[in-house]
């Protein structure tokens, strides 16, 4: 009877309670009302991809990632009001405007390829920024410009017996592309420099869209310097063929490409902050992508896309080197080189090439100005390229990696392993046919576009930057109890 005794009194709350003070009553209730709250809000949080009902079902959730998001909901609520608003992030029309500048940087790419195919590129022997605007008005005017193209080694050894009308084709060919490079400077430094004026910019995408610019007007000089290559009556005395340095072009393309990338990354980058700062899903994902940004699958994706971005960038400035060398015209079938995979050591690593007395340079030489190993390092680079990508389109589609990958994240990978099959195909076609100046054109314009999907690929996986995940979580209402009404 004592023992029963004893129950009836610890179970006998409404006695027990009379006896404490009315601080001590409400503490227990608080915390009744708290946990009860909290399981409820557990129940109403919503599922992470309501257009996906197969993937990301609670019970596919490792307990780490439930607790992860008890504290992440626990963290949010406990989130104080912040002064920054939307308009701390940049202006919405900035994405537009990089995605401009990112356009017409294909457009130049695109051109130059021309310009070099066409050997159109050293008509013009000046470089003058302003002035250079506005091509001959006059017969006078164009007769002298014919005159200094006549000084130039091109027109000594190849051009002897091209006419006036025939210079006019080609300088129009280099005179567009050097126009539509000014028109990127004015572009970019006109809206660039508004901003700043009305400080519109966070010190951090100030300094980053500066060094864009200072990188676009490297390409600008750049240009010049490789112009200059092909400018010099050295290669008379060399007997050689007169073309701009292969190392030039390739810095000249692998700057254009890094612009071009930079402006793609900074859009998306922007715009994506912008609508999670508006609470908005971002890559079809809600508040959970922060938690699964911590994955270890999803972060070894996303450094598997970053080392392709790289290796994609590096072919794509490979083949800078074949077109600099003409190394597309010297084994035109695939996937051959002579009936045989590789062409034999002794070509491929010509002591020929060597300008040292020891050959201590005739590896890297080979590498560079060999047009033989120069277009296998091509084919190397590129069927890597093509692996890398099939794999990672692979490693997408596997039942314990899909799950925790974005849905536009899935899209982007599929949206670049069908690039790759395009770039390849045309690559080799470009090939087969003896480089056409219609199919090559497209094949570069096809390599931009392949690290356009690949860029991306790797953007959709970017964390949010603080600035917007404060803000988002300053506008939305708390989804759990704040500790200060307990």
């Amino acid at each position: 009877m004592s023992r029963l005794h004893g129950i009836r009194t610890v179970f006998n709350i409404p006695k027990l309670v009379s006896h404490l003070s009315p601080a001590k009553k409400a503490a227990p209730l608080r915390c009744i009302s708290f946990f009860a709250r909290s399981i409820q809000q557990t129940r109403d949080v919503p599922h992470f991809m309501p257009s996906y009902p197969n993937y990301f079902y609670p019970s596919r959730l490792s307990s780490r990632y439930k607790s992860g998001m008890a504290v992440f909901t626990a963290n949010e609520s406990r989130t104080s009001k912040t002064e920054s608003t939307q308009a701390d992030l940049p202006p919405s029309w900035v994405p537009k405007w990089l995605f401009m500048c990112g356009g017409l940087t294909v457009g130049v790419i695109v051109v130059g390829g021309v310009t070099r195919l066409t050997e159109s590129g050293l008509s013009i022997t000046e470089w003058k920024p302003i002035t250079g605007i506005l091509p001959p008005m006059s017969d006078e005017a164009w007769l002298l410009e014919f005159e200094k193209y006549k000084q130039t080694p091109e027109f000594k050894m190849l051009n002897s017996r091209m006419s006036v009308n025939e210079f006019k084709s080609i300088f129009y060919m280099e005179w567009g592309h050097r126009i539509l490079g000014r028109l990127i400077g004015l572009a970019f430094i006109l809206p660039y420099g508004y901003l700043l004026a009305t400080r519109r910019l966070s010190a951090p995408t100030a300094l980053k869209l500066g060094g864009l610019g200072l990188l676009l007007g490297f390409q600008g000089a750049l240009g010049w310097y490789m112009v200059k290559s092909g400018l010099d009556d050295q290669i008379l005395e060399n007997n050689g063929v007169p073309r701009v340095s292969q190392y030039r072009l390739a810095a000249h393309l692998s700057a254009a490409l890094v612009f071009f990338m930079g402006t793609l990354r900074m859009g998306l980058s922007i715009k994506k902050d912008r609508q999670w700062a508006a609470g908005g899903l971002v890559n079809g994902v809600d508040d959970r992508f922060l938690l699964l940004l911590k994955d270890p699958h999803l972060r070894r994706f996303k450094l598997a896309s970053a080392l392709l971005l790289g290796l994609a960038f590096v072919t794509a400035a490979s083949g800078a080197f074949v077109a600099g060398l003409d190394a597309g015209l010297v084994y035109n079938e695939f996937p051959y080189m002579g009936n045989r995979l590789m062409p034999p050591m002794d070509e491929l690593f010509s002591p020929s090439y060597s300008k040292r007395s020891d050959h201590s340079d005739v590896w890297w030489r080979n590498l560079l100005e060999n047009p033989t190993t120069v277009q296998f390092d091509h084919r190397l680079l590129a069927t890597t390229t093509y692996i890398s990508t099939a794999i990672l389109y692979a490693t997408s589609r596997l039942s314990y990696v899909r799950p925790f990958l974005p849905p536009l994240t899935l899209h982007l990978a599929g949206a670049s392993f069908a690039m790759v099959n395009i770039q390849a195909a045309l690559g080799i076609t470009t090939l087969l046919y003896l480089v056409p100046i219609p199919l090559a054109a497209t094949h570069q314009a096809g390599s931009v576009i392949l690290l356009t999907t690949l860029v991306a690929l790797f953007t959709s996986l970017r964390r949010p930057s603080l600035l917007a995940t404060t803000l988002r979580r300053a506008g939305k209402p708390s989804r759990t109890v704040h500790m200060s009404t307990l």
